[in-house]
């Protein structure tokens, strides 16, 4: 498909950086950028599968109320980032 769109993404992918007009956007400072936190907005894509946990593991996850699933991911996170 070569539509007009099509044909316009071509010429912005394409645009040399020196050629865009950055005259409506204010610039940034590094006052704007201290109390960034990054990663905020950033969501892993859940998959679900099945994995077979020992009940007294189950159980104590469950203590806590809702959110053991959550709870679960957290731990594991965290021993994936410890072995890295």
């Amino acid at each position: 498909m070569n539509t007009k769109a099509d044909k316009e993404w071509e010429y912005l992918v394409n645009m040399p950086d020196e050629e865009i007009d950055f005259s409506d956007i204010p610039e940034t400072t590094e006052a704007m950028w201290k109390n960034a936190v990054v990663g905020k907005f950033y969501r892993p894509i859940k998959k679900q599968v099945t994995v077979r946990i020992d009940a007294d593991i189950l159980a104590w996850l469950q203590s806590s109320g809702a959110g053991y699933q959550t709870r679960l991911n957290q731990v594991l996170r965290q021993a994936m980032q410890q072995a890295a």
